[in-house]
């Protein structure tokens, strides 16, 4: 389906990504393992010269660069403080990692898509950049959903708006994903109240999402642009 497209999957080492390079090469598509743990393919997304310098050497091993996705999820250690134990350096940092590294992607593989001739981004968001978090899902647990991860999901969303519309006419499309909670070890208690907010399955699992990113990577999707596909088994509903 994608045809040997080559497809940068920024983040390919996480949760999500290594489920997004798996789906990718079953395509028929060229998956690009980029994270900041490859041998490879290493990134850094808060470093602009990180970034070209992968771009660079794509491009030279295959003449091109058909698309990138952005599932990379740096944060600190204290990310997932509750909010009043949230200290504002602590919240500035993790703004800048995942809020400013998705826009330096977006910003250096646009250029390079500008040169091309074309270009294809889709990111990744969440349902919680979209609603609100349903803290009574976290009851008698020790979780929480940070304020850092709302405002950086939001953001992401309209980053991508933004950045469609400023690319017209220069035939690059720019789109996101914003998917419910990702199966990932999280406890009993949380699961069943989670399950209890959406409509079937509850917590989604990485591969889950790999319908809807095909489509975006994909011709059939041509004109699907600036927009933010949810994919949360009903839970913002």
């Amino acid at each position: 389906m994608l045809n040997n497209k080559v497809i940068v999957i920024v983040g390919g080492e996480g949760l999500l990504g290594k489920a997004f390079v798996n789906v990718v090469t079953h395509a028929r598509g060229i998956a690009i393992n980029a994270d900041i743990v490859s041998k490879n393919y290493p990134i850094d997304i808060t470093s602009k010269e990180s970034i070209q310098q992968l771009i660079e050497k794509v491009k030279n091993q295959y003449g091109k660069i058909d698309a990138v996705v952005n599932s990379a999820y740096p944060r600190t250690k204290t990310f997932g403080n509750h909010f009043f134990d949230v200290e504002y350096e602590d919240f500035c940092v993790n703004t800048n990692l995942q809020l400013g590294g998705a826009f330096l992607v977006m910003q250096q593989f646009s250029k390079c898509f500008k040169e091309q001739g074309y270009g294809n981004i889709v990111n990744i968001s969440s349902i919680q950049g979209v609603v609100a978090p349903k803290f009574e899902t976290y009851e008698g647990t020790t979780m929480s959903s940070p304020i850092a991860y709302s405002a950086i999901k939001s953001g992401i969303i309209h980053m991508t708006k933004y950045v469609a519309k400023y690319l017209k006419g220069l035939n690059i499309r720019v789109n996101c994903i914003s998917p419910g909670g990702i199966l990932d070890g999280q406890n009993e208690l949380f699961l069943e109240q989670y399950k209890n907010v959406c409509l079937n399955k509850g917590m989604l699992e990485n591969s889950d999402l790999n319908g809807t990113l095909i489509y975006l990577l994909s011709d059939m999707s041509k004109c699907i642009n600036g927009q933010n596909i949810i994919v949360d088994d009903g839970f913002s509903i």
